[in-house]
């Protein structure tokens, strides 16, 4: 374990940064249930070859999301609409998160902020687009982007004056989203080369950063934190931007997620500079999984430090005893977080004491149920 890790709550979240701030987060919603909301989006960033393994083609990626959602809702059903696209290695991260919201009744809602076509699932519609690819310098129009963010303002008010005395776990689905996180980080004037995450086992740092200089180089080196997103962003960071803001200012939010998230937080504190709006910052965490705190093909510490102010929470959660090979893909660095999966497992542990056994057993039960209804679908 690094020397810089705190060990909380029983040995069961590792806090990386803020330790203070982490440690009075954790104890004030132990014991809670919280709301878990999943934000949808799309950016033509990931239908670039190599980009991301969140899918093995890129019209395998086109659909991430849409599956994603369908399995975090539904489980395990014979004959899905969209069934979880065929990674290069590894399972898909909603394996984790469904496995946690199943067994606790955690209630979700799914947010849709811009996909190529609707979820199959019930889903709250945030009349978005998907974002145009980074390269570009004009993913999203400025009046796009607006409305996202009033969106993400009016739903994080409704979620917490549901829940003002829990917290939200706030996850994503965005394939392509590590590295239109690097462009806003970068945008926003934070050091963030080579400091990022991806769903490879090695992150591919040089084409990420390729595409966002030449992004960065094509807008017009916008000032306000929303034109920035608009320009080099994805829908899902000014959502959830907006609804970490107006939750905030009422109940505990965990942003579920690492460089995606560690990204929104820096939006979210620079819109809130620029325009001077209220919010809490000690009632918002990051939460995340150790594959992605301790990734050594990037820095997530070190990001969460240069961002400054940020606790980073992660689950212990570890598939090296498993016995699906696909789970212990994720000990060799491959997908390693996403659908809120390292958040979920905090809450698992927050709310119902779940520890490393525990966690693991409850995924490999939901493997095990999809692994014998392909076994009976393939029989003669």
């Amino acid at each position: 374990m690094l020397d810089n890790v705190l060990m909380a709550m029983n040995d069961f979240v590792s806090v990386y940064t803020q330790p203070t701030q982490a440690r009075r987060w954790l104890e004030r919603y132990a014991g809670q249930l919280p709301c878990f909301g999943c934000v949808l989006g799309f950016t033509e960033t990931g239908l670039i070859p190599g980009i991301s393994a969140a899918g093995a083609t890129p019209d395998d990626r086109r659909f991430t999301a849409i599956a994603d959602a369908e399995f975090l809702i539904n489980g395990v059903q014979p004959n899905p609409i969209y069934p979880l696209p065929p990674l290069t290695a590894g399972a898909s991260p909603v394996l984790i998160s469904r496995a946690v919201i199943e067994a606790l009744s955690i209630p979700v809602q799914i947010f849709n902020a811009g996909l190529p076509q609707p979820p199959t699932v019930p889903a709250i519609d945030l009349d978005g687009e998907p974002a145009r690819c980074l390269s570009t310098g004009q993913a999203m129009s400025r009046n796009l982007a607006e409305h996202l963010f009033q969106q993400g303002l009016k739903w994080g008010e409704k979620l917490a004056a549901q829940y003002w005395d829990r917290y939200l776990v706030i996850g994503e689905c965005v394939v392509g989203g590590t590295t239109t996180a690097l462009a806003v980080l970068l945008g926003l004037e934070i050091d963030a080369i080579d400091k990022v995450n991806s769903s490879h086992p090695i992150c591919n740092h040089a084409q990420k950063l390729n595409l966002v200089r030449q992004g960065l180089a094509a807008s017009r080196e916008e000032t306000h934190p929303l034109a920035l997103a608009a320009a080099v962003g994805d829908p899902m960071q000014i959502v959830v931007a907006g609804m970490t803001i107006a939750a905030s200012r009422t109940c505990g939010v965990l942003l579920a997620g690492g460089t995606q998230m560690l990204s929104v937080y820096a939006l979210t504190r620079a819109i809130t500079t620029h325009v001077s709006l209220d919010w809490q910052p000690e009632n918002v965490a990051i939460g995340t999984t150790r594959w992605v705190a301790e990734d050594p093909t990037g820095d997530t510490i070190g990001l969460a430090q240069a961002i400054g102010s940020v606790p980073l929470l992660a689950t212990p959660l570890s598939f090296a005893s498993s016995r699906f090979a696909q789970l212990r893909m994720y000990e060799q660095g491959y997908v390693k977080e996403g659908v809120g999966a390292g958040g979920l497992a905090i809450a698992a542990h927050l709310y119902a004491n779940w520890n490393q056994q525990k966690l693991l057993s409850a995924i490999e039960e939901l493997v095990e149920q999809r692994r014998k209804l392909e076994e009976r679908k393939n029989q003669p």
